[in-house]
């Protein structure tokens, strides 16, 4: 089974598992519209942890919810931006675009962890040399997909949410590039 189909396979359960979790009444304190903002680290993984050192990660998010269902949606634009190994190379950032489905675990306290997964557009700029290897990022938008998990705490008028997710996109040229950001974040 390829990594594609497992990741629909578990978003088709996690659906089916909020639609029963709404149908026995159990309610979100998801927002029915949010906006948010995050920051945080993004390590890089597999091939492109060769090339490139830990860096950081900007977002902007654009969240809907029910208040009747444990699983609500968010659009995310990331840029994670990661300083090439070695001196004289240039720096990797990547523009991701994703669509998700939030499903949160319903608990007595305000404290509410969360599954995240999705799929969207990733596009790289810039290349690096590492090893007299050579990393290029061909600067087209490739689909990929990302999934993870966090916690919402709820705050004074506001949330906040501290999250991680592997991201993973296939290259242009062949081989695939994956990095997880650990993000902080606020929704308002």
């Amino acid at each position: 089974m390829s990594m594609f189909s497992k990741i629909v396979a578990i978003a088709a359960i996690t659906a089916s598992s909020a639609a029963l979790a709404g149908a026995q009444g159990v309610t979100s304190a998801t927002k029915p519209f949010s906006l948010g903002l995050s920051g945080g680290a993004s390590i890089p993984s597999g091939d492109l942890s060769n090339y490139v050192n830990t860096g950081y990660n900007v977002g902007g998010h654009v969240a809907l919810g029910t208040p009747t269902l444990p699983i609500s949606f968010r659009g995310d634009v990331n840029y994670d931006n990661f300083g090439a190994k070695g001196s004289g190379n240039s720096n990797v950032h990547i523009w991701s675009y994703t669509a998700n489905a939030v499903y949160e675990v319903p608990t007595a306290t305000g404290i509410r962890p969360y599954i995240i997964g999705g799929v969207g557009g990733f596009t790289p700029g810039s290349s690096t040399t590492a090893g007299g290897t050579t990393y290029s990022a061909s600067g087209s938008t490739e689909f990929g997909f990302d999934v993870g998990g966090g916690l919402t705490i709820p705050l004074s008028g506001f949330n906040a949410f501290v999250e991680a997710r592997y991201n993973h996109f296939n290259n242009n040229g062949g081989g695939s590039t994956a990095f997880i950001p650990i993000t902080f974040g606020v929704m308002f």
